[in-house]
């Protein structure tokens, strides 16, 4: 095995690691929007005199193109994927990217391959310009006692079902078709190194940030000010994630309760056969 060859996979398995990352980057980056625009809006108006929450904004020339130019491509490209992985999650058989075809022209890739690099651009800038400018989402997120911690786990399982299928179904198929020339099947490797990788970054930044999607949309309407389609994009975006989560948790208790009853029924040797059928049942079901 030649040294090349070796290092195949490693290199394989950071990159997907890294790409995968973009999902719940694109939640972070549109929580500090919500924020931007918030302060923005507030220092416009009579309830705060101070004029100078803006002017950091509006003084980072990137970070204000950015708030002008691409939000919106990014809300679609997120709500997309969001959309997808709610669908996936209910049935199991809605993917965007599934096998390569034979031919030389594979839609399916290209369209994988607009989507990674689209996002990339669009997070990378953002990203950029929002340190520049001294965004943090954590001026509102984590404070709101009204989003309990049961809420805020479950949209963290519903963000990790996301960014999986994301996973799955656009960076996987790029990386195994850049990398190796042809799809590969998903390894235990990546799956770890890919949830350990944003549960450090939710650690790190999204438990204290992402939660300004809803906590912006209730300020603005306590306060009366207008709420935007991007409030309630962002709002939805977040309880389209806490949804997925909850169907995670209902598929994962009724897994485990059938598991429960293949043990009780599996007195006399009968435990393959009646978990195999209940297994079944339950794929017709779901």
């Amino acid at each position: 095995m030649s040294l090349t060859s070796f290092l195949k996979q490693p290199f394989h398995t950071l990159t997907i690691t890294l790409l995968s990352l973009l999902l719940p980057l694109s939640f972070l980056l549109l929580a500090r929007l919500s924020c931007a625009n918030y302060l923005l809006s507030l220092s416009f108006t009579p309830l705060h005199p101070d004029p100078n929450y803006s002017t950091t904004i509006t003084s980072n020339t990137p970070f204000s193109l950015f708030r002008y130019a691409t939000p919106s491509l990014l809300y679609i490209l997120v709500s997309i994927v969001s959309t997808a992985a709610f669908i996936h999650c209910l049935t199991g058989k809605i993917t965007i990217i599934t096998e390569f075809p034979t031919p030389i022209f594979r839609p399916r890739l290209y369209t994988a391959w607009i989507f990674l690099c689209t996002l990339q651009v669009c997070v990378g800038l953002g990203i950029e310009g929002s340190i520049a400018a001294g965004i943090n989402g954590a001026t509102f997120g984590g404070v709101d006692e009204r989003i309990c911690l049961l809420s805020r786990a479950i949209f963290f399982l519903g963000l990790h079902e996301t960014m999986l299928h994301w996973c799955r179904v656009v960076v996987k198929p790029v990386v195994d078709d850049t990398v190796f020339g042809a799809a590969r099947g998903e390894k235990w490797v990546e799956r770890v190194a890919v949830a350990a990788s944003f549960g450090c970054l939710w650690w790190w930044r999204l438990r204290d940030e992402v939660e300004s999607l809803v906590v912006v949309a209730k300020a603005k309407r306590e306060l009366s000010m207008g709420i935007g389609v991007a409030d309630f994009v962002g709002w939805w975006l977040y309880y389209l994630s806490v949804t997925i989560g909850m169907v995670r948790v209902v598929k994962g208790v009724m897994w485990l309760s059938m598991v429960l009853l293949c043990k009780r029924r599996s007195g006399g040797g009968n435990f393959a056969n009646s978990c195999a059928e209940d297994h079944d049942l339950q794929d017709n079901k779901v």
